[in-house]
Formats: C-alpha cells, structure tokens, sequence
C-alpha cells in the first residue's frame, strides 16, 4: 500500500472483472478513489465494489454506465468528478470480443465492439478532459492490446478498434502536450481473463483437446514467452504512468506482449 495517488480520483471503465478490476485495485492501493464500472447482477458487483474498499482503505464508488451509450458515458464522468470532488485519471478500459472471418462477421458485432472498444473511450475522453484541466492534473489511459499494433485473423472489428485507440491515444497526447495531462495506451498480449478464457475454452472443444493443452498452444502461437500477461503486471504499468517518472511519456504505447509484436 502507498499513498502516491492520495487526493487523486479515477474513473476505470469495464472495471468489475480481469484487467480493469486489476487496474482499479492498483490504483485503489496506491490512495485513489476509484470508480467502478460494469454490467451484472448488482448484488455481485456490490459486492465486487465493498471488497475492494474493504481491502484497499480507498473510497470505491460504482456507476453501471452501459458504455455502449454516449449519454451513459457522460454521466458516469459528471458522477465521478462530483462524488470524489475532483477527476484526475481516465482508464478507458472497457472491452468486448466477437470472432469471425470478415465474410460471416455479424454487422451488429462489428458496431458493438467499435462501439464499446473505441467510440466509449472518445466519449469518455471528451467528457474527462474538462476535468482534468479544472484539477490542473491528468492522465489518460487506454487499455489497447497487441491487436493495436498487429493483426489476426478472425478479429477485424476488434483489431479495427484497437488500432483505433491507438490513434485516439496519439491526438489526444498531442492535444494535451502544453498541459500536465498525458494520453497512453498500455498494450497487453494474451492475458488469461474471462474474455479470453472463453476463447482458450472454444477452441479446446472444437479440437477436443484439454483447456491447459490449448491455452499452451494459444500462447505458442503469438507471445515467444509462452507466459501469460497478468492483470497485476498491467495495474503497475498504469501506476507508473500515472507517477512522476511519466511526466514525458505522452502518446506511446505500453507494450506487454511477452515478445508477440517483437517478431
């Protein structure tokens, strides 16, 4: 437990499970109030909301703002800035997946994940930066991936999105320079959390092999390290930018891929 972030209050969006949940303890740990952001039955993520408060000592708010929604997006910034005071960190993390080749991709997939993996962090950004400014102190953060720098097959809304942050992430730092508000983008490689556990599970069914086995075989493919990124590993990355140490670090992304777009 620190007290770096003590007086600072973040907003972390898609933040009731995985990475963003991981995000927010991180932040949580290091004195921010924080608030939470998700979908599901309320008495779990109330649950998921006093545990974190309970372990961290922090303030943990919950708006359940369904970021397909500009207007949802909105008030959940406006509630954050007056339940805390203040808003300092923006963490557009939210996420969700479809798998498909581009002929049989369902149209209304592709706007959900363009929807909720790219414009929800613009609406959010464009929301938070009135903000940040008034607070005199910024950081902006978005949750890419490997996919926002290289390509896979199966995966043209989401790889279409997150090369979307990634050139969201690079304006916004260029628009924000002159202030002490920064904009990056952290960029993890497989990182086993529900989303991509369902996919590890999909494809051990169709090939009839066990779930370890594929998820060996998952890492093989794309991360050299044959590890799996981990949501804490991802938490103190976003610490980090959010220290003194990255005061100059603007529009980059954060690269946690265990070697995949080394190759």
């Amino acid at each position: 437990m620190g007290d770096m972030l003590k007086g600072k209050a973040a907003l972390v969006t898609g933040s009731t499970s995985g990475i963003g949940l991981a995000m927010a303890r991180a932040l949580a740990n290091e004195g921010c109030s924080v608030m939470l952001n998700g979908l599901g039955d309320p008495e779990e993520l109330e649950r998921v909301r006093a545990d974190l408060a309970a372990e961290t000592g922090a303030e943990i708010g919950f708006h359940g703002a369904d970021m397909s929604k500009p207007a949802e997006i909105r008030d959940a910034v406006e509630k954050t800035a007056e339940r805390f005071g203040a808003l300092h960190i923006l963490v557009n993390n939210a996420g969700i997946q479809h798998t498909d080749p581009i002929d049989r991709f369902p149209e209304d997939k592709w706007d959900a994940i363009l929807a909720i993996n790219l414009s929800a962090a613009f609406h959010a950004t464009k929301a938070a930066l009135p903000h940040l400014r008034r607070a005199g102190w910024g950081r902006i953060v978005n949750t890419a991936s490997a996919h926002g720098l290289v390509a896979s097959v199966c995966k043209a809304a989401y790889v279409a999105a997150k090369h979307g942050i990634m050139g969201l992430t690079k304006v916004t730092a260029l628009e924000t320079a002159e202030e002490p508000i920064t904009c990056n983008a952290i960029n993890p490689g497989w990182v086993r959390t529900p989303l991509v556990e369902a996919q590890i599970q999909a494809r051990a069914e169709e090939k009839g092999v066990p779930v370890e086995e594929e998820a060996v075989a998952l890492l093989s493919e794309k991360q050299p390290s044959k590890q799996f990124t981990t949501p804490e590993q991802l938490g103190g990355m976003l610490v980090f930018l959010c220290s003194p140490a990255a005061d100059q670090i603007t529009g980059a992304p954060m690269i946690a891929d265990g070697g995949w777009t080394s190759q």
